[in-house]
């Protein structure tokens, strides 16, 4: 299984300063921008980064490495990381189930996968 270690450092710190991260916002903060005008939707803290929240419950942001991390159900993260085409997120050694990084190198599937999640997200927060 593909896992994404970020120990005990905040995303934040663990992210590249060679621009990437100017890159990977370059990607998200447009699509980012078209979830913001939707009702119930805006931006908090989530692993030490900020990101798209639908009603409280974060379901988009980009982190560790300069990549998107989304959560969808645990078998389309199957799925992800079967493909090849995403990691799983640990935190301190802890795998998250749901929650998958895709890097920039595949950010052409970054805005599905970003509906795909606000999609599972929606459908779970009252």
């Amino acid at each position: 299984m593909a896992v994404a270690h970020v120990g005990g450092c905040p995303y934040a710190v663990a992210m590249s300063d060679d621009g990437a991260a100017e890159r990977a916002h370059a990607i998200f903060d447009p699509i980012a921008a078209d979830y913001l005008r939707r009702e119930g939707v805006d931006i908090g803290p989530m692993f030490g980064s900020e990101g798209l929240r639908i009603r409280g419950k974060v379901f988009a942001f980009v982190g560790y490495r300069d990549s998107l991390v989304v959560k969808v159900p645990a078998a389309r993260a199957d799925a992800i990381v079967s493909s090849g085409d995403g990691e799983r997120l640990a935190v301190r050694e802890r795998v998250m189930r749901e929650w998958v990084l895709i890097g920039p190198e595949r950010s052409d599937s970054w805005e599905p996968l970003m509906a795909e999640a606000y999609a599972y997200v929606d459908e779970l927060t009252p």
